[in-house]
């Protein structure tokens, strides 16, 4: 396996980063997941977008994107497979044992594994902790990940695949690596970026492609949703057929497998829409 470090291909057994990196001792940095498909990156240039939105927001310099891309490119084509999960990682670099920066620059690896099609449907919890739609850090995507650690790891005692937050108010957010949406007497509603969830990329193309409401929701329409779908890079469009204890008989139901089938054509149609 090959993967990219600070201006080329090295070997993954061989590739080194500093103890010291910022990324390592105090989460100081940004990170997207891209989908890749046949040897191809999807929606890589919403991706690249983000990722220099998340490096602004988080005071870092902003990241070659001409670089991210030959990285990519070079990558994915040194490890061939038909469905991987491309991250590209980007921090704050070698910097002192504290919160302040260094001076030598930001560090960059893409790398790449293989990844399996995601079931159609799948069973989520709710935890305890919320978002906070208000933090320094909300909107954007770090490597500052402990709490979604700690969260799926109560989903998967529970046999559930994914976690779900409520924010500060009380009202849905979203997941540890997914965005939320539900279905309300024939319509679809996701909660909008303003309740503190990660604006993400497969979020907003389902929104553009099957015309779904932002709308703020309690944490408790979850209690009587008719339907409920997860968005992700890596799950594209997946049904939910348990929210805790609650059963939805059916999953996928008629609105979720038609988000489904829409989104997989759009998708197949252009890979960097």
């Amino acid at each position: 396996m090959k993967l990219w470090l600070d201006g080329g291909l090295q070997d993954v057994d061989t590739a080194r980063v500093s103890v010291f990196d910022h990324g390592l001792t105090v989460g100081d940095g940004i990170f997207e997941t891209v989908k890749a498909v046949d040897g191809r990156p999807f929606a890589l240039t919403r991706h690249l977008d983000r990722l220099a939105r998340s490096a602004r927001g988080l005071g870092l310099p902003e990241p070659d994107a001409d670089e991210v891309r030959r990285a990519c490119a070079a990558v994915i084509d040194a490890n061939p497979m038909p469905l991987g999960r491309l991250r590209i990682t980007y921090t704050g670099g070698h910097g002192p044992l504290g919160s302040d920066r260094g001076d030598q620059g930001p560090t960059l690896v893409v790398a790449l594994g293989a990844s399996d099609r995601r079931p159609d449907a799948t069973a989520v919890v709710t935890v305890p902790w919320t978002r906070n739609e208000r933090g320094a850090l909300t909107g954007l995507k770090t490597t500052s990940y402990a709490e979604n650690v700690v969260a799926l790891a109560r989903a998967r005692e529970h046999g559930a695949s994914e976690a779900l937050f409520a924010n500060t108010a009380g009202q849905l957010c979203e997941g540890t690596g997914s965005n939320v949406f539900v279905v309300l007497d024939g319509e679809i509603h996701t909660p909008p970026v303003a309740s503190g969830c990660l604006a993400g990329i497969t979020r907003a193309l389902a929104v553009e492609w099957t015309g779904a409401r932002e709308t703020d929701l309690p944490l408790d329409v979850l209690e009587r949703a008719d339907e409920v779908f997860l968005t992700s890079t890596l799950r594209d469009v997946q049904a939910v057929h348990r929210v805790d204890g609650r059963e939805l008989p059916g999953a996928p139901g008629p609105v979720t497998a038609k988000a489904m089938r829409v989104f997989d054509e759009r998708a197949g149609d252009d890979l960097d829409p």
